[in-house]
């Protein structure tokens, strides 16, 4: 469940960044003063449309690794548009079983994904997925696919949407002791919706973050600390609702070791380095490992064995433009 965006990507300079008060590698929700660049950019002839959204993403990352449709579900909202027929049509071609919401009178939300370099910035404009209401699980076709379902997983991007939806899937899987795994997402989420965000990692088994992400949840908590051993080690020992399962919390750090910490125990693992040639662009990269450890650990392997899956799949995406991958996944 998370916000399905149609990313608008294209190569920047560093001025058109700046002209916009754009960071490099950044992730924000769009304001008023950046709806002309949307604008901008849509006249723009090289722009590429990619189906996005975080949570999104890792799951088309995950079906590519399954080779076999239709395992994941994704809910979300989007308007009655061209945007939303190419994101039905491409995610559906992914193995995406997807069951948007549709919302009359707004557009398909978009991600301005801008590339400078290997660096990306990225613009969301939810628009229609800011529209999401707990009503669409609520129905019964929707609620049936819940129930059946043996994870859960979201980016907390929803957050700023329909908190109380994530919470009401997160309860029934807890019933039933299935994995809540959740995403940190972005700075800004702990920064501004620290409540929220606070309620889910309660119910959440697994959180993912990548170091950015990290820093800014210590920032919030006011953990008094950089280090992210202790970063992983605080949020894996807060209170939790299932108590049969411990909090595994994964901080990635770019081509320095994947962190896997639990209350007691911190384990290094590696990531295979690419030289830098071979770095294409590194938007989709953390929605990629993540895709690539569900993919792994829905058939039941051990955290590490699913992390080296999220390593290859996040190697994979970073030598391409955007969260995209080749047609074939070498990953066996």
């Amino acid at each position: 469940m998370g916000n399905p965006l149609l990313d608008l990507q294209t190569t920047v300079t560093k001025e058109f960044l700046d002209k916009w008060g754009l960071k490099e590698n950044d992730a924000i929700l769009c304001d008023d003063k950046h709806v002309p660049m949307f604008e901008e950019l849509a006249k723009d002839p090289n722009i590429e449309y990619i189906p996005g959204g975080a949570t999104q993403n890792a799951l088309r990352v995950a079906q590519w690794m399954l080779g076999t449709p239709n395992k994941a579900v994704f809910f979300g909202s989007v308007g009655k548009d061209a945007y939303a027929e190419q994101l039905t049509k491409k995610a559906t071609e992914a193995g995406v079983n997807v069951q948007y919401q549709l919302t009359e009178g707004v557009k398909t939300g978009t991600c301005a994904a801008l590339i400078n370099g290997t660096h990306r910035s990225l613009v969301a404009h939810l628009a229609a997925a800011n529209s999401f209401k707990i009503d669409h699980i609520n129905k019964p076709e929707n609620w049936a696919l819940v129930q059946k379902a043996e994870f859960y997983y979201s980016a907390c991007f929803i957050l700023t949407v329909c908190p109380e939806a994530v919470y009401k899937v997160a309860e029934e899987m807890i019933s039933r002791n299935r994995p809540v795994l959740v995403n940190l997402a972005a700075p800004f989420i702990s920064q501004f919706f620290f409540e929220p965000l606070s309620k889910t990692l309660y119910y959440a088994d697994f959180v993912f973050g990548n170091e950015d992400e990290a820093a800014a949840y210590a920032q919030a908590a006011n953990l008094n600390t950089t280090d992210r051993k202790e970063i992983g080690r605080a949020i894996a020992k807060l209170d939790k609702a299932n108590k049969q399962r411990p909090r595994v919390v994964i901080i990635t750090q770019g081509a320095d070791p994947v962190l896997v910490v639990t209350e007691n125990e911190v384990t290094e693992i590696p990531v295979n380095r690419l030289p830098k040639e071979a770095i294409v662009d590194t938007n989709g990269a953390g929605d990629a490992f993540v895709g690539g450890f569900l993919a792994l650990f829905i058939q039941g392997k051990s955290v590490e064995e699913s992390v080296r899956g999220g390593n290859y799949a996040a190697s994979e995406i970073i030598q391409q433009q955007g969260c995209t991958y080749p047609k074939e996944c070498k990953f066996h």
